[in-house]
């Protein structure tokens, strides 16, 4: 099933003019100039800096062990404001996946030196969490990340496997596939947020399981 849901995901955005295909051979990745306009990105921004909490890790696993793997604040949104919802709404259109698979947009905060070290948002079937997650949804299938500002320096997305970068460009939809083309958790799509050297930078993050999250 999650090897369909790739296929049908990657297709939909490659017959989709607005959007652009990052090219590597090991991921499928793509990116949406403009998706999120200049109003809509201050007013998350504000959403963020209302409710944020100092982000957590999943328990359990390795890297929670380590107390500056990640540093950042984050805030899960009211699905049920406006704003929101209707952005939620043009990220299921766009997908075309279920409303039920989605988590709950997520934003994130990363002020001066704070940072996400490498890691996957695709779960490790073995780690003791993973029952509490299979219950929820299963496995993460897409992840959907939306950059809200430019910090005046750092910050950029680094896919520290696949060697390259995406750096922060306000309203900037990225997408990338979990999963291989074969359905399997893809080691290709380890990444980190690099430490902002200078300034704030915020985004926010929806990712979709394989069946329905709660």
């Amino acid at each position: 099933m999650l090897a369909q849901t790739g296929r049908a995901v990657a297709d939909r955005l490659r017959e989709n003019p607005a959007v652009i295909a990052i090219p590597h051979d090991g991921i499928e990745m793509f990116v949406v100039p403009d998706f999120i306009s200049p109003a809509e990105c201050a007013a998350l921004i504000e959403k963020i800096d209302a409710v944020c909490q100092p982000s957590t890790l999943l328990s359990g696993g390795t890297l929670a062990d380590d107390v500056g793997f990640r540093t950042s604040h984050s805030a899960n949104l009211d699905r049920f404001d406006p704003l929101v919802e209707a952005i939620d709404t043009r990220i299921l259109a766009l997908t075309g996946l279920r409303e039920r698979q989605g988590e709950t947009i997520q934003g994130q905060r990363y002020r001066q030196g704070q940072l996400f070290k490498p890691h996957y948002d695709w779960f490790g079937t073995d780690q003791p969490y993973w029952p509490k997650e299979a219950a929820a949804g299963g496995q993460r299938s897409w992840t959907t990340m939306a950059y809200l500002n430019r910090p005046q320096a750092g910050g950029a997305t680094r896919f520290t496997s696949a060697g390259f970068q995406v750096e922060p460009l306000p309203g900037l939809l990225l997408l990338w596939n979990n999963m291989t083309v074969d359905g399997l958790p893809n080691p290709a799509v380890m990444h980190e947020g690099s430490p902002v050297e200078a300034g704030t930078k915020y985004i926010f993050t929806k990712w979709f399981r394989r069946g329905d999250w709660y």
